[in-house]
C-alpha cells in the first residue's frame, strides 16, 4: 500500500535473532567477564551447561525465543568455564623473578622478538630485543627456566669521532645467546596518568628486564623457534629496509608504521603529535588498511577471467597473510575475521550484516585467547567498528542515505514516483534552482552542477555524523586507557583520514 503512495516500504527491524553471532559474542564475553572475577567449581559450571542444554533442546520447537535464550547462556558458562581451567602459558611464570635480587646471573636465551639498531642521545647504539630464558645459572647452580625477558643490548662508541660503531652482530630471530646481566622486575612510574610499562610485558609474556653490553654476549650454534615465524621475521625485515631505502628516515619511519605496524622508529615528538591530535590510530595498522587492501585485491580480481570463489579465496589468502606479516593481533584479525564472513555470506547469496560480521569475529578471537577481552586494543577496536555498524549507519541510513539516492537520474521527471515524498519534494526542488540558474550559466551547467554539491554535501555529512559518533563513543574508554580526550579529533581525522 505503501508502494502505491509512492514511497519505499519501511526498512524492516531486524530481531535479535537476525545477528546471532553478535548475541554469542557478547554472551561469551560476559562469561570470560565473570569467569575472571566470580571463581566456582568447574563441576557446577559444567551441571549447568547440561541442564541449559537439555533445556534448549527441549523447547526448540516449543519456545523459540526461550531456547534462543538458553543457547546464550551454554556460551556465557563455557565462557566463565574456559577462563577458569586455561592453563596459563609456561612462558609468563614468574620463575625468573625468583633471580631478580641484584646479583648478575648467567642466561642462556633465544631470541623471541627482533629490535633495530638505534643510536642513544648519549652516544653509542641499542639493540632491544625479547627473549626467552633457557638456562640460568647463579651462585654455582644451574637451573631451567623458560620464561620472557626484555633485554637492551648496547654498543660503546669509541675514537674521538661522533659517529658509533655498530655491535659485533645484530641478533636475529631463533638465534641462542649467552651473556651476563642483572635481571630486574618491569616498574611503572607511579605519576598520574603514566602508561602500564608493567601491563604491557605482562600482556606479550615478558616478565623481566635486563641490560647489557653488546660485546659480552657469546652467540651459540643452533637455532631455537619455529621456522614459519622466522620466514616472517626475514620478510617482514626485508619490507623495511626496502622502505628505508627509498625514504628519508623521518619519512621511512612513518611508512613502516602505516603499512607494515612498525612502530620503533618514530620519534618521541612525533608519536606525540599524533596522540595530542587524535590520530594516532594512523600510525596503526587496523581495519582500515585491511579493508582498503581488501577492496583494491577483490576489485583487481574480479575484473580477470575468474570466479568469485576464486577471487574471494585469493583475498582472504592474501589478507590472512598480511595479518600474519604485521603480527599485530586483534585489530589486523578482527578485519580479515569480518572480511570472511562477509565474502561468505555473499558468495552463498545470503543478506550481509556488518553486527553478524562483528560478532563472529570477537567470538573467533575470544575462543582462540580469552584473556584478549581484558585488553584495551581489543575493546577498542570493536567499540568502534560497533559504533559504525549499530549507530552511525543506521542513522545515516535514515537521514541522508534517502536524499543521496535521490540524486540519481536527477534530471527524470518520472523517477520521484518511487521514491518517499520528502525526497520527490527535494528533487524538485533543486530542478527549480537549476531553472532559475540557466538564465546565467546556460542549460547544461546547472543541473549536474547542482547535483555535484549536493553529492559533496551530503557525502561531507555523512563523514561528520560518523567521525562526531566514533569521538563521542569513544571518549570515555580513551580517557580512561590513555587519560587523552581530545576536542580536536573530529576535524583532523576527516581530513588525515581521506
Amino acid at each position: 500500500m505503501n508502494q502505491l503512495h509512492g514511497g519505499h516500504p519501511p526498512a524492516p527491524q531486524q530481531p535479535a535473532g537476525r545477528q546471532p553471532l553478535l548475541w554469542a559474542a557478547l554472551a561469551f564475553a560476559a562469561g570470560l567477564s565473570v569467569g575472571m572475577y566470580v571463581w566456582r567449581p568447574p563441576l557446577w559450571w559444567l551441571v549447568a551447561q547440561v541442564v541449559f542444554a537439555a533445556s534448549g533442546m527441549y523447547l526448540a520447537r516449543r519456545r523459540t525465543r526461550t531456547a534462543f535464550a538458553l543457547g546464550l547462556g551454554i556460551l556465557f558458562i563455557a565462557g566463565a568455564l574456559m577462563i577458569q581451567v586455561r592453563t596459563p602459558s609456561g612462558l609468563n611464570s614468574s620463575g625468573l623473578l625468583q633471580f631478580a635480587d641484584g646479583q648478575e646471573v648467567l642466561l642462556t636465551a633465544h631470541v623471541t622478538g627482533e629490535g633495530d639498531l638505534r643510536a642513544e642521545e648519549s652516544g653509542g647504539n641499542r639493540q632491544r630485543l625479547d627473549l626467552e630464558s633457557e638456562e640460568i645459572t647463579a651462585k654455582g647452580e644451574t637451573v631451567r627456566v623458560r620464561s620472557g625477558l626484555r633485554v637492551s643490548l648496547y654498543g660503546k662508541q669509541t675514537g674521538d669521532e661522533a659517529a658509533t660503531i655498530i655491535p659485533i652482530h645484530m641478533f636475529r630471530y631463533g638465534e641462542r645467546l649467552r651473556f651476563l646481566a642483572k635481571l630486574n622486575p618491569p616498574r611503572n612510574f607511579h605519576n598520574p596518568g603514566a602508561f602500564d610499562y608493567q601491563g604491557y610485558l605482562a600482556a606479550n609474556g615478558i616478565v623481566a628486564v635486563a641490560s647489557t653490553k653488546a660485546e659480552g654476549v657469546e652467540l651459540l650454534p643452533g637455532f631455537a623457534g619455529n621456522r614459519a615465524e622466522l620466514w616472517r621475521t626475514r620478510i617482514h625485515r626485508s619490507i623495511i629496509e626496502k622502505v628505508h631505502a627509498l625514504w628519508p628516515a623521518r619519512e621511512a619511519s612513518l611508512m613502516d608504521a602505516m603499512v607494515i605496524g612498525d612502530e620503533r622508529m618514530i620519534s618521541r615528538p612525533t608519536r606525540v603529535n599524533f596522540q595530542r591530535s587524535g590520530t594516532y590510530h594512523v600510525l596503526v595498522v587496523s581495519g582500515m588498511n585491511v579493508s582498503i587492501l581488501a577492496l583494491v585485491m577483490f576489485w583487481i580480481l574480479r575484473r580477470l577471467p575468474i570466479s568469485d570463489l576464486v577471487a574471494a579465496s585469493i583475498t582472504l589468502l592474501f589478507m590472512a597473510a598480511y595479518a600474519l606479516l604485521t603480527a599485530l593481533g586483534s585489530p589486523v584479525w578482527r578485519a580479515t575475521l569480518m572480511l570472511a564472513v562477509y565474502l561468505g555470506a555473499r558468495l552463498l547469496y545470503r543478506e550481509k550484516s556488518m553486527l553478524n560480521a562483528i560478532g563472529a569475529a570477537a567470538l573467533g578471537l575470544m575462543i582462540f585467547d580469552p584473556k584478549v577481552l581484558f585488553g584495551a586494543s581489543f575493546q577498542l577496536t570493536f567499540l568502534c567498528v560497533w559504533l559504525v555498524a549499530a549507530v552511525g549507519l543506521p542513522l545515516i541510513e535514515r537521514t541522508i542515505q534517502p536524499y543521496s539516492r535521490g540524486l540519481r537520474n536527477l534530471d527524470s521527471e518520472g523517477y520521484e514516483f518511487s521514491l518517499p515524498p520528502k525526497v520527490a519534494q527535494f528533487r524538485l526542488d533543486l530542478r527549480m534552482v537549476s531553472k532559475r540558474l540557466e538564465r546565467f550559466l546556460g542549460r547544461r551547467v546547472p543541473l549536474p552542477a547542482l547535483n555535484g554539491a549536493m553529492r559533496t554535501l551530503l557525502g561531507a555529512s555523512q563523514l561528520i555524523v560518523i567521525s562526531a559518533i566514533m569521538q563521542v563513543g569513544l571518549a570515555l574508554p580513551m580517557a580512561y586507557y590513555f587519560h587523552r580526550a581530545t576536542v580536536i579529533g573530529m576535524p583532523a581525522n576527516m581530513m588525515v583520514v581521506l
